[in-house]
């Protein structure tokens, strides 16, 4: 299931050629800062089966962390790319909202729920976890 997606400008493009290894919503606060509010919505592809079509994003790390994520972003429009993460070493994780089709999100998983706001939604039967599982 080949899969593309970009940031809104459209100077950085990706393709994913593997089945994504989780799909979920991350309520987590940090996630609330990054979206504005609402949970994460991701993908997490091995990264041999992932790559950069065009352009390179920038990076962004918390330097007060001791394992901090490493966030990818355009640094034309700002969107942001995905995630590479400590706690999943070999993947990327990326935003469900830069696929070029995002309706074939379907989440396994709410994680980080210990930080759920009144107005997040978790869709009937998904498992739902306070941290990670």
């Amino acid at each position: 299931m080949g899969m593309e997606g970009g940031c809104y400008c459209g100077d950085i493009r990706y393709a994913a050629d593997a089945e994504p290894a989780f799909q979920g919503q991350c309520h987590c606060r940090e996630c609330q800062y990054i979206t504005g509010g609402h949970p994460n919505l991701i993908m997490v592809f091995p990264e041999d089966g992932f790559r950069f079509t065009k352009g390179e994003p920038q990076t962004f790390a918390r330097s007060d962390l001791e394992q901090p994520v490493t966030r990818l972003f355009c640094g034309n429009c700002g969107t942001a790319i995905g995630t590479r993460s400590p706690f999943r070493p070999g993947s990327i994780v990326v935003k469900v909202g830069t696929l070029d089709n995002p309706s074939v999100f379907t989440p396994q998983a709410a994680i980080f729920t210990v930080d759920l706001q009144p107005f997040h939604h978790i869709p009937d039967g998904i498992p739902s976890f306070e941290r990670r599982p």
